[in-house]
């Protein structure tokens, strides 16, 4: 460990998850910044290529979120 960040460690659980949200936002800030790689690309690519082959494959948002409520809820 570093020991130049070893009052990081020392944090309570709360400030180190408000220090986490707090670098999570900063990042946010600048998407532009973040790296998409190429594999990511090309998966992407190739779901909406999937998806234009046929738009009426996959789910709504609405339909996923109450698919995963409903799996979480054991329903």
């Amino acid at each position: 460990m570093n020991a130049e960040f070893t009052p990081l460690f020392e944090l309570t659980l709360s400030e180190k998850l408000q220090l986490l949200e707090d670098l999570w936002d900063s990042i946010a800030l600048v998407p532009e910044e973040i790296p998409v790689l190429e594999w990511q690309k090309e998966e992407l690519a190739r779901r909406k290529a999937l998806y234009l082959q046929n738009p009426n494959s996959g789910s709504s948002w609405e339909a996923t979120k109450e698919r995963i409520r409903s799996q979480r809820n054991g329903i």
